[in-house]
């Protein structure tokens, strides 16, 4: 099982609309795919509650087996839902904390996963460094406006500081979300970030698309909108999710 991370320590920068298109496009591709989702504003877990397990994040960082609350039912996506518990966790030590989420996430491995999917809270804590130090990829979407462009700054900090104990760690990179091809601003900020991170962007990005919302309410994904402009939002999204699935060398045989 491939298990990747989307972070951002800056909310609000199309991290959760990412990984939830990721998702769907992995299982129509035929993977087996859980989706964890470490944010407790639940984001995820609203448009995906059609794939509840019953599993809560929050128990990823129990002691305890999850294996008996996972359905040996033949599905294509599972949700391990966003809940109350996962606030409590940020007192706990984050070696336990890692430890017993490498355990869960072992057993989910067990269970014939093909892949995982984390999402986080835009902020450092102990379930995104658990989730970092569990995952073998991590990539960061990233608005073109200021303030994101700041919290990106850290996040590569951060991406280095765990890659020195989680070396399998790939970080594959930062995509541009929510451009707006029209805004000058946009413009000169994704020029900033080529000339600062040559190796660290991804060569594709992702527009300002209404569109992308109204997939997200409705629970589906943006090219399953019946809308004339959600099929250059369907391009795109695909694009990345054909892009990201190179990236995590994933192959219809992954077992």
């Amino acid at each position: 099982m491939k298990t990747l991370v989307t972070a951002n320590q800056k909310g609000g920068v199309g991290k959760t609309a990412t990984l939830v298109h990721l998702a769907f496009d992995f299982a129509e591709r035929g993977l087996k795919v859980a989706v964890i989702d470490l944010d407790t504003q639940a984001n995820a877990s609203f448009t995906l509650k059609t794939y509840r397990s019953g599993v809560t994040a929050s128990s990823m960082f129990s002691n305890e087996s999850i294996v008996s609350q996972i359905s040996d039912e033949n599905i294509n996506m599972m949700l391990i839902e966003s809940d109350a518990g996962l606030a409590d966790l940020e007192k706990m030590a984050l070696p336990d904390a890692a430890r017993n989420f490498q355990k869960a996430i072992a057993e989910l491995d067990a269970k014939g996963f093909d892949v995982c999917l984390m999402d986080t809270a835009p902020s450092l804590g102990v379930t995104m460094a658990a989730a970092l130090l569990s995952a073998d990829y991590v990539l960061s979407p990233i608005e073109l406006e200021a303030y994101s462009i700041q919290g990106i700054h850290q996040m590569v900090t951060t991406i280095v500081n765990i890659r020195k104990v989680n070396k399998k760690l790939k970080f594959i990179g930062m995509v541009p979300s929510k451009v707006d091809s029209r805004n000058p601003r946009h413009g000169r900020h994704l020029n900033e970030l080529n000339t600062a991170y040559p190796s660290m962007m991804v060569p594709l990005s992702v527009g300002l698309r209404s569109s992308i919302p109204d997939a997200l309410a409705s629970c589906s994904p943006v090219w399953k909108i019946k809308k004339t402009a959600a099929r250059v939002a369907a391009k795109e999204v695909r694009a990345l999710a054909a892009y990201v699935f190179t990236q995590m060398e994933i192959t219809n045989d992954v077992r």
